[in-house]
């Protein structure tokens, strides 16, 4: 790949928005989820794992799940995920939260299912 090929290519990357969305970490014994949202999927994920790897997680009862289960009793997936929009002022935030909404009508907040 020549040069200036790669730079543009590099300047791409940088420009793009990260991947924003709806995710879900899943315990594949219990069925209990945490649902939720973030202007980062990846690595929100990627924050949640090693949070549980380290064991400093601030959900307690994910974590003492994760301690009980282990790490493969529990799926990372995600769930939706907001295409970038030609509007400058698009309202991300918003579309996340409306979208999260939607999502918990299915595993409500302090359901036996849910994690929060």
């Amino acid at each position: 790949m020549d040069r200036a090929r790669r730079k543009k290519l590099v300047q791409a990357y940088k420009l793009a928005l990260p991947p924003m969305g709806i995710f879900a970490i899943r315990n594949l014994v219990t069925g209990r989820m945490l649902i939720d949202q973030s202007n980062h999927v990846t690595g929100t994920l990627n924050r949640h794992r090693t949070e549980l790897k380290l064991g400093t997680h601030r959900n307690r009862a994910l974590m003492d799940d994760w301690r009980m289960h282990g790490e493969t009793a529990f799926a990372f997936e995600v769930l939706e995920t907001i295409d970038e929009r030609p509007e400058p002022d698009f309202d991300y935030r918003g579309e996340l939260e409306r979208r999260l909404a939607i999502w918990r009508t299915q595993l409500p907040t302090g359901s036996p299912a849910s994690y929060l």
